[in-house]
């Protein structure tokens, strides 16, 4: 018995009617939804970081969901595991006929992905986009489809005009009591058009985020370091003075 047939048996056993965990015998697609994807998040840090033994550990915990939701639809007569090896061999080939067909290149990645879309019955330029993705990623994939049937501005300045012009009208929203819903519109497409000029610029507006939060982070412990060796508390500093230990920590990044 292989590793895998190991795992598929554990999965079964785990949801058996009589002997199985009462916590997995409960559990829906639905329900494991939010930890699948706290799973793949752990997955890309260990990846992001090299951690291989960790990455390790990682994968087989988001392989385990995949086991999880293929023994759930197995249940119902809808598909089991091989079902969905199966599905991915044939995608990826269908993906790469220059590697495993007769093309001599490699097709458009986009106009792949637009016939399979079309063989799933979603033929609008924006379906697929998955509602699920975090709300930054979604709206660049977003604008990306747009862009590809033309909706969009070659030059980049117009798109920090746009900016300008939300910002504009946040501030209008935010000078007027009472419009709290108004100004949670405007923020997000202040956030929107702020992804669409890192989309321009070809900057992965995920990547910029994380590293302005990590540059936050580093800042910040600075203020928090400097504070607890001279024993003073948060409460006793002032505003003006942690904007000062913030340049000075700004200053010595700007050092290395």
């Amino acid at each position: 018995m292989t590793a895998m047939d190991t795992l598929l048996e554990v999965m079964r056993t785990l949801r058996d009617p009589e002997k199985g965990c009462p916590w997995d015998k409960a559990q829906t697609a639905a329900d494991i939804a939010h930890l699948t994807i706290e799973e793949a998040y752990e997955v890309a840090e260990a990846a992001e970081e090299s951690d291989f033994p960790h990455l390790k550990e990682e994968l087989g915990d988001l392989l385990f969901h995949i086991v999880f939701y293929s023994q759930l639809a197995k249940e119902k007569g809808l598909f089991c595991f091989d079902d969905v090896a199966d599905a991915i061999v044939r995608k990826m080939k269908n993906r790469h006929p220059h590697i495993f067909g007769t093309a001599k290149s490699a097709p458009d990645w986009e106009d792949v992905k637009a016939a399979e879309r079309a063989g799933h019955h979603k033929e609008r330029v924006l379906d697929g986009v998955a509602k699920t993705l975090p709300a930054v990623t979604r709206a660049y994939k977003l604008q990306n489809r747009a862009a590809r049937v033309g909706f969009d501005w070659k030059d980049p300045l117009r798109v920090i005009d746009k900016i300008n012009e939300e910002i504009s009208e946040l501030e209008t929203e935010i000078k007027t009591p009472g419009h709290e819903k108004q100004q949670l519109d405007e923020m997000g497409d202040v956030l929107f058009a702020c992804v669409n000029l890192a989309r321009k610029l070809n900057i992965d507006p995920e990547a910029a985020l994380k590293s302005s939060n990590a540059k936050f982070e580093r800042r910040f412990n600075h203020i928090e370091d400097v504070l607890s060796d001279r024993e003073q508390a948060f409460s006793d500093t002032s505003l003006e003075e942690m904007e000062s230990l913030w340049v000075e920590a700004k200053k010595a990044e700007k050092k290395l």
